[in-house]
Parts: C-alpha cells; sequence; structure tokens
C-alpha cells in the first residue's frame, strides 16, 4: 500500500449476530501510532469543517455513523471522498488542505491521528498551505 499518498483503507469488520465490530490497530491497518483520538458530530445542515492542513500529522477519518465528503487538495489538484461505511476509512498524509462537508443529519466523524494536539502543526491559511508546500517541495499526490 501507498502509505505517501491519500487512500480509502478497508478496516477489518468482524460479523456477528449481535452486531457487527470494526477496528484499527498501530502500524497493522495504518501506518502510524494512534496518539489522539476526536470525533465531529451535531454538525449544523451546510455547514463544513476542517479548511486546514497537517504539517506532520497523518490521519486516518471513518463515518462511524451518517455520511458526508471529505475534499482533499494536494497544492495542484483536488478530490472529493464520500465516506459513509464504517468499516472503511480515509488515510490521509501531511501535506493535503481538507474540508469535511455534506453532513447528513446525525453523521459522526471520528479522527485517528498521529499526533497529539499542536496549533504549530496546522496551517490554516489556504495561501500559506500553498507556499508551505512549494518550499518544501511536495509532489502532488492526487489523481
Amino acid at each position: 500500500m501507498e502509505w505517501n499518498k491519500p487512500h480509502m483503507v478497508e478496516l477489518p469488520r468482524i460479523y456477528d449476530p449481535r452486531g457487527s465490530l470494526s477496528f484499527a490497530q498501530d502500524n497493522a491497518q495504518i501506518p502510524f501510532e494512534i496518539k489522539r483520538v476526536f470525533w465531529i458530530y451535531d454538525v449544523p445542515g451546510g455547514e463544513s469543517r476542517g479548511s486546514h492542513s497537517h504539517k506532520k500529522a497523518h490521519q486516518l477519518i471513518v463515518a462511524t455513523g451518517g455520511s458526508f465528503d471529505v475534499t482533499l487538495h494536494d497544492g495542484t489538484k483536488s478530490a472529493t471522498f464520500t465516506l459513509n461505511r464504517p468499516f472503511v476509512g480515509l488515510y490521509i498524509p501531511p501535506g493535503h488542505w481538507l474540508t469535511l462537508e455534506n453532513f447528513a443529519s446525525g453523521s459522526v466523524c471520528m479522527v485517528l491521528d498521529s499526533t497529539l494536539f499542536s496549533e504549530d502543526d496546522y496551517i490554516r491559511d489556504f495561501d500559506e498551505f500553498l507556499e508551505w508546500n512549494r518550499v518544501h517541495d511536495r509532489i502532488p499526490t492526487l489523481p
């Protein structure tokens, strides 16, 4: 698997008549140690989340309930991924601008992160993101 590019990751599923279970473990389904987990919910209709990039953090985003779109930009191109299954996540390496939008009512977005929270890891201005990618010779990774 190419861990330098964003892509969908199918997580293990354990079926049981009482309900199914999925999971992600460090360096098994994802190429990083999980240092932080957070989730986004109760997003009002028409609102978006994200609109930033990370310098160091690797993330796996999963729609544990409902559905939403993740639009990524690599400094050259953009691509939109729809998340709507609790056993499929979107892996995002550092250096990608991300926006979460089109949340269905009741959606829950869970994020597994390789770093503890640090404001220094965030780029919150799109022009600064483009400049950061240029200075760091980032190679476009989106189709």
